[in-house]
């Protein structure tokens, strides 16, 4: 047991490939699209093979037993080591506490108006509150790696967001000691308030540009291909690798079953479905698992490319990015997904190892997606509406017969739902501007209630005031004098 809690003797050997002309660099340096055709990267270890010479069952021992240590380089995502990233020393190794976020089952009333089982793992419960901590511990500690290796004075971290990937970056970098400086660039007007107060309150240089996230993600990727920066979007395969670990703790929880399970998950820039398709892909080779999951990507009809790709018919798919419209799901909101290329070139392996019809995507309305945030959450989830978006999949594919009524269904609720407040508090006043497509249902809207007016108030003593607000609250609820 004492080996396990260790940090790992085991050291790998890390390559870009790209994932369309097949191309291949070294990963000692950053990249972020190939040279030769402008595809995307995904980090492969080339001395995986060494891996395989332990056999399932050994590492299932190994990642179980990491789970208990107390090893501040083994905590979080980086128990799972040799699969995320294995050419990084402890001394670079960057974590605040990412991962290991609870996977929680929908109580019975919940289950009982979807039509089956299922359970949500809630990601909200990361540090900046969403999944992006993942792929940024392990972003962050490459360049922590780098900046000790190359003795750099000041490293520029930049990224495009709506709101989760700037509160992740702003906060890494906040705690990283040193030369890293964290740059955010938001579409204006498009982050939620509770989102822009998390990379300001971080001490990040916030700048807003006008149009929308895929208007942001082009500046940033024209500065990374002209200036020296660190581009910290999922074009960044250091991030998609720290991702994977939603995958793997997955996998742990189930106790490396996943026969019979349905995982969930919204596209918006297809990196993090990029992440759990190559996460239970490498648990899959090398015998941690012996089964794969189905995966299931959520679009909104508001921003749905990879949908309008995966319903053509596979010889005569053509792939077109879309022109987005407003959307309660605000990572979801992206029109071409820079990670499409990866998740094309990962469901190809995907079903040639797990077979055909292992990999769907399902499209929802904007209607079903904030219903279902606001259905999960008065069931006790604390679902962001890409969380609710999920939902929405799942009970879109219940209705469609693509899932069956025995599998176990998982879905991925992204953030926390208190990121969205702004969207709630629309949908409880009926504030929606007309092109979200939004009526709210009176029975999902919940607004405080006065007692007592404040002139009211004035008008009493102590005594008197207890006695009118109690004898109030009594009438409005109802209750018994006989006591518990």
């Amino acid at each position: 047991m004492q080996a396990a809690m260790q940090f790992p003797v085991y050291r790998g050997s890390m390559e870009y490939v790209c994932q369309v002309c097949g191309a291949r660099y070294p990963g000692l340096e950053l990249h972020y699209s190939c040279p030769d055709c402008r595809g995307v990267f995904l980090l492969e270890n080339v001395d995986a093979d060494r891996l395989r010479a332990l056999p399932g069952w050994k590492w299932r021992e190994i990642f179980d037993r990491r789970a208990a240590s107390k090893n501040p380089a083994l905590q979080g995502i980086f128990r799972f080591y040799e699969l995320i990233a294995p050419i990084l020393e402890p001394r670079d190794i960057v974590s605040i506490g990412e991962g290991q976020t609870p996977v929680v089952e929908a109580n019975k009333r919940l289950q009982e108006e979807v039509g089956l089982p299922f359970a949500m793992k809630n990601e909200g419960q990361n540090p900046s509150a969403s999944f992006k901590d993942r792929g940024m511990a392990c972003a962050f500690s490459y360049l922590s790696a780098l900046v000790r290796k190359r003795g750099f004075d000041e490293v520029l971290t930049v990224c495009a967001s709506t709101g989760d990937t700037s509160a992740s970056a702003a906060m890494y970098a906040a705690y990283v000691d040193g030369a890293i400086r964290s740059v955010v660039l938001l579409p204006q007007g498009k982050v939620t308030p509770e989102q822009l107060a998390q990379p300001l309150g971080s001490g990040a240089v916030v700048l807003e540009l006008p149009g929308v996230f895929d208007d942001c993600m082009k500046v940033v990727e024209h500065l990374a291909d002209h200036y020296r920066i660190a581009l910290l979007n999922s074009k960044n395969s250091w991030r998609i690798l720290g991702q994977e670990s939603y995958a793997f703790e997955l996998a742990q929880r189930f106790d490396w079953d996943m026969e019979g399970r349905a995982v969930f998950v919204p596209v918006g820039n297809a990196g993090n479905i990029s992440a759990v398709l190559a996460g239970f892909l490498k648990l899959h080779s090398l015998g941690v698992i012996t089964s794969l999951p189905r995966i299931f990507g959520v679009q909104s009809s508001h921003a749905d490319p990879v949908f309008r790709y995966y319903r053509q018919e596979p010889q005569e798919r053509v792939y077109s990015p879309v022109e987005v419209s407003p959307s309660v799901a605000q990572a979801a909101m992206i029109g071409n997904p820079v990670s499409f290329q990866r998740v094309r070139s990962l469901v190809e392996r995907y079903e040639a190892a797990g077979g055909p019809g292992r990999f769907a995507v399902v499209q929802v309305s904007e209607q079903e997606i904030i219903d279902s945030m606001l259905l999960a959450n008065r069931h006790g989830h604390i679902a962001c509406t890409q969380g609710g978006e999920c939902l929405a999949g799942l009970r879109r594919a219940l209705a469609e017969s693509r899932i069956e009524r025995d599998e176990y269904p998982v879905l991925d609720a992204t953030a926390h739902a208190l990121k969205f407040q702004a969207f709630q508090e629309m949908y409880f006043t009926n504030a929606f501007p007309p092109e979200y497509e939004i009526a709210p249902r009176q029975e999902l809207i919940n607004r405080p209630e006065a007692v007592l007016s404040q002139e009211q108030r004035s008008a009493m003593d102590e005594e008197g005031f207890i006695s009118a607000a109690a004898e109030a609250i009594v009438s409005r609820l109802g209750l018994s004098a006989e006591k518990l």
